[in-house]
């Protein structure tokens, strides 16, 4: 029985592009209903990118997103706490490739710390247009983005005291939600 991780580099022609490009880069690959996500160590991230983009066989032109995902308490074992997922496309191809690399916090992550273990670098160099995808996953989850133009908040105010998409987030808030009336419909 053949590895389906595997069988997705050979008949991925991007994937064994950046294998053959980074061969003493550890690399993993994983698939969901035909999309191919390539899973890179942190410090490789941006140079994947890079390669990705640039390269005129891959030329992934495109940045769809930036996101990132919180798997606390997550019922399978992942490498870290956070991934942050970059989704680029090729117009040329229209082939789109999602890359991935994992953020596992050093420090207690109910507070604002600065955790230099959730840090990876910007693509704003890359791609322009993540400058405001990034300063969305820093606000939400305080994944900070090194070299990023302008890195501040963009949908909470600035000394907002939590990360809303964490899952240790209560779903209540922290105080936001004491000081508003409740009303009945009778009440108009």
């Amino acid at each position: 029985m053949s590895d389906p991780a595997s069988d997705i580099f050979h008949d991925h022609p991007d994937l064994a592009r950046v294998k053959a490009a980074f061969p003493d880069a550890r690399f993993r690959v994983s698939e969901f209903r035909g999309q191919a996500t390539l899973i890179v160590t942190r410090d490789k991230a941006h140079e994947v990118l890079r390669f990705l983009r640039d390269d005129a066989d891959c030329n992934f032109d495109f940045l769809c997103d930036v996101t990132a995902a919180d798997y606390l308490d997550y019922p399978v074992e992942t490498e870290g706490r956070f991934g942050v997922v970059w989704v680029i496309q090729s117009l040329t191809t229209e082939r789109r490739l999602l890359v991935k690399t994992w953020l596992d916090p050093t420090v207690d992550t109910e507070g604002v710390d600065e955790d230099p273990a959730l840090e990876v670098d910007s693509v704003c160099d890359i791609w322009p247009g993540a400058e405001w995808m990034e300063r969305e996953v820093f606000d939400m989850f305080g994944i900070r983005f090194q070299n990023h133009p302008d890195l501040r908040r963009i949908l909470l105010w600035k000394d907002y005291p939590a990360y809303p998409l964490r899952k240790d987030y209560p779903l209540r808030g922290r105080g936001e939600r004491e000081y508003y009336a409740v009303l009945d419909r009778d009440d108009r």
